[in-house]
């Protein structure tokens, strides 16, 4: 499965010593496919995570992690090689990354030693709680709202679509703490799980089995030491650590299109037609030449991404949304090419091209679906001499 993406100069040989070494564990630890039970197996791939020491790089040295801060390259190798073994697998390494990432950014001392240790370790499940049912990509429009008193916080609202929500053990909260238009006065908080106040009022179903939750906030009383940052801050904290993750969804896209490159490879050499095999047909040839340069074009966006923001430190906004954007759109063709490609199988429960195609569609949605992307990216130029 290893991609010699890693021999670029993107690349220091540790990271393919990272994404040699996981891929091997991955072969020994993961089964592909979903438990009937999603909870229970995310729980289980949390801590399996975990005690393999690949959570660590979800978070900083400073507090049980590998790297001083957290590192793109290693996000995206590690979710790449993840989603081409057992997608829920990516989910999960994702989420500890995405609900914990504030902390590690704007959290205090105390809030880190409390919590990023136990994300690394698997014993606490993090979850990012920004959508709303009426503010989804555009985050201006929240409508949640933490009344801030002498010593705590009291929020009030719903959230929806939130990825470990009812398995979560702590959520990072965004709501708005003044009147400001726009995305002016929006705060974030950690608050537990057994905050009281905060109801799971409904368990979300999708196409591909994930954990996913509204979350109703009703007099939910948190200390003003669960406060991400400085009040009015929340939308940077949010945006911040979205921009960490971005590029990271694109790694998914590109190791689910792998493992859909990679069987339909092997199912073509294998398959009998017309005297001759699948492979040797002129029509098959193209299509796969196609899915190749469609997962090599988006590797280079994606590790470009991630490099820039790794070595130079450059702000790779409207970078990481390009990779996004055309790694989860390859990605779909990517898979869909292996459907037709299977025929009947294709299209069969349990088959894995059917199991990808269910778990790719998410991705050209969640984290800012395309048309935002595209959205970032033109608004990018306003002023730009590029």
């Amino acid at each position: 499965m290893i991609s010699p993406i890693t021999n670029l100069p993107f690349f220091d040989p540790d990271h393919g010593s990272l994404a040699h070494a996981l891929d091997l564990w991955c072969g020994a630890n993961l089964t592909a496919g979903h438990a009937s039970d999603v909870d229970s197996e995310c729980r289980h791939l949390a801590k399996l995570l975990g005690s393999a020491g690949w959570l660590r790089y979800a978070v900083p040295a400073s507090h049980g992690g590998i790297h001083t801060s957290i590192e793109s390259r290693s996000i995206c190798l590690i979710r790449e090689t993840l989603a081409y073994h057992h997608g829920l697998a990516d989910f999960v390494f994702a989420m500890q990354g995405l609900g914990s990432g504030a902390i590690a950014l704007y959290g205090s001392d105390r809030q880190k030693s409390d919590y990023l240790p136990q994300v690394a370790s698997g014993e606490f499940i993090a979850a990012f709680a920004l959508s709303e049912p009426d503010a989804g990509s555009d985050v201006a429009a929240m409508t949640t709202r933490a009344e801030l008193q002498d010593d705590s916080a009291v929020l009030n609202g719903c959230k929806t679509w939130i990825s470990n929500g009812g398995i979560a053990d702590f959520y990072t909260v965004f709501a708005r703490t003044t009147n400001g238009a726009g995305a002016h006065g929006i705060s974030a908080f950690l608050v537990p799980a057994n905050t009281p106040g905060l109801h799971v009022t409904e368990r979300l179903e999708v196409i591909a089995p994930h954990p996913l939750a509204t979350l109703q906030f009703i007099d939910c009383r948190v200390p003003i030491s669960a406060m991400l940052g400085e009040p009015g801050q929340g939308f940077k904290v949010a945006m911040s650590t979205l921009d960490i993750f971005r590029a990271s969804v694109a790694a998914a896209a590109i190791g689910f299109a792998r493992r859909a490159f990679d069987e339909s490879l092997q199912h073509a050499r294998g398959r009998r037609m017309f005297g001759a095999t699948l492979l040797d047909l002129p029509v098959t040839q193209s299509k796969l030449a196609d899915m190749a340069a469609a997962i090599d074009s988006s590797e280079l966006l994606t590790y470009r991404a991630a490099w820039l923001r790794d070595v130079p430190h450059a702000n790779t906004t409207r970078e990481a949304a390009m990779a996004k954007m055309l790694a989860t759109e390859n990605a779909q063709l990517v898979i869909d090419s292996a459907v037709q490609l299977f025929g009947a199988r294709g299209v069969s429960k349990g088959n894995i091209s059917e199991t990808l195609y269910r778990e790719i569609r998410a991705l050209r949605i969640y984290e800012g679906a395309t048309e935002v992307q595209k959205l970032i990216i033109g608004r990018s130029f306003k002023g730009s001499t590029t």
